[in-house]
């Protein structure tokens, strides 16, 4: 199934470099390559896990909030809007945005901290938890779907998008253990830049999590909308709905701001990615890998707005004492069970258990042992390790 309407530096999944193991399909005429990926991925156990998993407020903490599910709805969402405007491979860039959160620990960034810090105990570089790696772990190893091989046996295309989406990995001294060695059974080009679709997936995500953050922290009342005020951009878009609709309810000016917002910054990325596409003469997708920088941007001035804006979110939300004391919290139960599992192997479900029980002497066993132990909680949702801490810790 030709795609016509593909630029010449977008990803043709007619010449896709493939899978890394064979397949043979009796729908191949009805489905695409990267069709055949959504479909994996949407129905992957890590992808419907991510409902009970945080973005920033603990799952059961309201029904409205975000999480990893709905916010890898909204970037795929995005990611499809930008690369339909760019005339770039639509599917792909919604494929590595529906993924791209797949490895993240229960309890969002510091679930992943406590377990990052633990990991070091046990090798440091290569082996911390990275929930970049977690995420090529999942779909090439841990999800068991398929008779024949480990994981979803992803396109080529997809699983590069996934590592590199937020740039090349040049050094390789910081690789970490996972990528490297799937790396040199599948050689993932690390080196380059990623695919165009793979940088519009990249930026789509920050729209989308600056976007709704504010959204979900006026919901939790942690900052005031006259707080937001003095931001560039942002600030000009609600006092401008707020002027026109003085009596607006507090909802409508939230949604309405929203809307304009991530209107206002996916223009902005497609007006200058087509501009930084004609400056670098970009005209196919191996100039867009070995162009060297990124092509996929904010121009400067949404740039400004759009660090702006991250920095009162740091310090107004991800940093707020309602959050720190749910990030305590969190730390304390990943701690508490990374700790328990190392002392009782026996208490990991069955097959881990199995492999547990046999490597627990010596320093290397106690290696393998924690990576077991870390890839076990890292696929749990932020209820069911509540759970678990309230009943083992």
């Amino acid at each position: 199934m030709i795609n016509f309407e593909l630029a010449p530096f977008a990803v043709d999944e007619e010449k896709s470099r493939g899978r890394l193991h064979s397949e043979t399909y009796d729908d191949a005429k009805y489905r695409s390559v990267f069709g055949r990926d959504r479909d994996r991925i949407i129905n992957s156990s890590a992808f419907r896990r991510l409902q009970y998993k945080t973005q920033v407020f603990v799952n059961h903490e309201g029904d409205h909030y975000r999480t990893r599910l709905t916010h890898s709805l909204e970037v795929a969402q995005i990611a499809r809007w930008i690369a339909g405007a760019l005339k770039v491979n639509k599917d792909l860039a919604e494929i590595v945005s529906l993924a791209h959160d797949l490895g993240h620990t229960p309890f969002g960034h510091a679930g992943e901290d406590i377990l990052n810090e633990k990991m070091h105990a046990f090798g440091g570089q290569g082996l911390e938890f990275s929930h970049n790696a977690h995420t090529l772990k999942i779909i090439t190893k841990l999800e068991t779907r398929f008779i024949e091989f480990e994981g979803l046996n992803l396109s080529w295309e997809m699983l590069e998008g996934v590592v590199k989406h937020n740039g090349p990995i040049a050094d390789e001294s910081r690789l970490h253990a996972y990528i490297a060695d799937y790396n040199s059974k599948h050689d993932l080009d690390l080196k380059n830049f990623p695919s165009i679709e793979s940088q519009i997936s990249a930026i789509s995500d920050d729209i989308a999590y600056n976007n709704h953050d504010i959204e979900d922290g006026l919901r939790a009342e942690l900052f005031e909308v006259e707080e937001l005020f003095s931001l560039p951009l942002v600030g000009k878009i609600y006092q401008e709905i707020l002027a026109k609709y003085p009596q607006i309810k507090r909802e409508l000016l939230v949604g309405e701001a929203k809307k304009l917002l991530t209107l206002a910054m996916v223009i902005d990325v497609i007006d200058n990615t087509q501009k930084n596409i004609l400056e670098n003469k970009i005209d196919s997708e191996k100039a867009v890998r070995c162009c060297g920088k990124f092509l996929v941007n904010f121009s400067p001035e949404m740039e400004i707005a759009h660090q702006s804006l991250k920095k009162f979110l740091m310090q107004n939300m991800y940093r707020h004492s309602t959050v720190n004391r749910m990030t305590a919290n969190a730390k304390k139960i990943i701690s508490g069970l990374f700790d328990f599992y190392m002392s009782s192997p026996s208490c990991l479900p069955d097959e881990r258990a199995e492999v547990a029980m046999k490597v627990t002497t010596g320093e290397e066993g106690q290696k393998i042992l924690a990576i077991l132990v870390s890839d076990y909680i890292a696929g749990m949702t932020d209820r069911f390790a509540i759970k678990e801490f309230e009943q083992l810790v």
